[in-house]
């Protein structure tokens, strides 16, 4: 049995797919959601419901009674009193249920930074969740990808009408990004194999070294119109996360973040890209996602 969080999450949703697309049946999955209307009636067939939060200690260990293998992401919340406190309130009772169900397996989604990223907002909190996990002795794969692609989806608009994309990673920084389409990938081959064992970080870097500018000049050639970066400071950014309703504690662990992704550099050049894990460019990306997504009447 296989219990997958988030399942109609951006990442969940294509986890879920796969599995049942690649299963035939024959491995049963079980899915935890707050609202099993967003489940399609096809999937909901198809599944194992159990209602609830992922973080509620109850909702958890019925969700992984008789299971071996989870899915496992902690949703961003940007309502959070506290980042650390939001992801250790959903890890503490995964890491008791893995002491006490039998769960053999379990694949997360973290991200790149390692050995590397200090003080670095939502980035230190994901990685102090894999620590956790690992420290119960469960079978366990962070599957690290850098930016996701889909985050340039919040800016549609701008992009679409304004020809603005607003970054505040340095101007001379390379920003590595990985389609969420390749997270769900090898999340799925792994979940589908019983026979890894141990703890490892599974890196999904996709193959370009595109600084803010380059990126630039992919959504301009892609969308064949002008695109221009917009600089903002990590402090910008923290403002207009607020405004736009996120806490104090939330817009901080973002700022905090960019700060150390621009002073430490952990998902720069320096680091190798991995087409076996995250194949997919960003130019292809722009073609097959953000290009119908950007379709309409311009300003």
């Amino acid at each position: 049995m296989i219990v997958v969080t988030t399942p109609t999450g951006q990442i969940g949703s294509e986890v879920l797919a796969r599995l049942l697309d690649a299963g035939n049946g024959t491995t049963p999955v079980r899915v935890i959601v707050r609202d099993p209307a967003r489940l399609s009636p096809g999937i909901r067939e198809r599944v194992e419901v159990v209602q609830g939060s992922h973080a509620d200690p109850a909702v958890l260990k019925e969700a992984c009674e008789g299971a071996d293998r989870v899915f496992w992401l902690v949703p961003p919340t940007p309502g959070a009193d506290s980042v650390t406190g939001h992801f250790h309130a959903f890890t503490e009772p995964l890491c008791e249920v893995i002491g006490t169900q039998g769960i053999e397996r379990v694949v997360a989604v973290s991200t790149l930074g390692r050995g590397v990223a200090e003080n670095a907002g939502l980035i230190s909190a994901s990685l102090a969740m894999d620590e956790a996990i690992a420290a119960t002795g469960v079978h366990y794969r962070a599957l690290c990808p850098p930016a996701l692609m889909e985050n340039v989806l919040r800016q549609t608009a701008s992009i679409r009408d304004e020809g603005v994309w607003t970054e505040a990673l340095a101007r001379d920084r390379v920003l590595r990004t990985c389609a969420t389409r390749d997270v769900a990938a090898e999340a799925a081959r792994l979940l589908l194999d019983a026979t890894w064992t141990g703890y490892e970080d599974v890196p999904l870097v996709g193959p370009d070294d595109l600084t803010p500018e380059g990126v630039a000049r992919v959504l301009a050639e892609v969308l064949d119109r002008p695109v221009r970066v917009r600089q903002i400071t990590a402090a910008e950014q923290r403002a207009m996360l607020t405004r736009h309703g996120a806490t104090e504690a939330w817009a901080q662990g973002v700022a905090d973040m960019v700060d150390a992704l621009n002073s430490q550099g952990f998902y720069g050049a320096a680091q190798p890209s991995t087409p076996a894990t995250a194949p997919t460019s960003f130019r292809q990306w722009c073609e097959e996602v953000l290009k119908p997504a950007t379709r309409g009447r311009h300003r």
